[in-house]
């Protein structure tokens, strides 16, 4: 959060000097044509030009990656989410309304509120929140979490139970060979 409101300062700050420099510009550029010479004035108005879209496109660069695609990205998960919605999930409206879908059709669907069983056809894009799927994906992170460290657990104690039969085994091999008596044959 800190980070996105220094981006957000900082384009704020690009914009404030954009928008100065533009000022300044226009407020000088009557005094300035006339007293210097038409060879100056082309390179001047160039630096002056380049002076003034390079914080224009760094401020919109800025805004892209600050407000834009952030916002495409909430945009998809949506929509994700609408389209994946399955009879018995339990969802929140976007006014508040929390039901469960019982019937899915191709834009609507049909949720079931309150004891008294009321339902309700809603369109899709009405929903913002699938309760269900968001506890299904907790619970997929859970169990995933608990079989890493499942996983870790048994590797450990595997590396353990691999040391010690070795160490284990050599003394059970040396005690092995002193009590077998050797056969020479004759």
């Amino acid at each position: 959060m800190k980070m996105k409101k220094f981006l957000i300062s900082l384009t704020a700050a690009i914009t404030t000097a954009a928008a100065a420099a533009m000022t300044a510009m226009s407020a000088f550029a009557e005094d300035a044509a006339q007293t210097t010479e038409s060879t100056k004035n082309s390179t001047s108005a160039g630096s002056a030009l380049l002076s003034l879209v390079l914080p224009l496109g760094i401020m919109f660069a800025l805004l892209y990656f600050i407000a834009i695609k952030p916002q495409k990205k909430r945009d998809r998960e949506m929509k994700a989410m609408q389209e994946s919605l399955q009879v018995g999930d339990e969802i929140v409206t976007g006014g508040g309304i929390v039901g469960m879908i019982v019937r899915t059709g191709d834009d609507m669907v049909v949720i079931e509120t309150g004891g008294a069983k009321h339902k309700l056809c809603i369109k899709t894009w009405a929903i913002t929140q699938n309760i269900t799927a968001e506890e299904r994906m907790k619970e997929a992170k859970a169990a995933a979490g608990a079989k890493k460290s499942e996983s870790a657990g048994l590797a450990a104690a595997k590396l353990a139970d691999d040391d010690e039969p070795k160490e284990a085994k050599s003394s059970e091999e040396d005690d092995a060979n002193e009590q077998k008596p050797s056969k020479k044959k004759k």
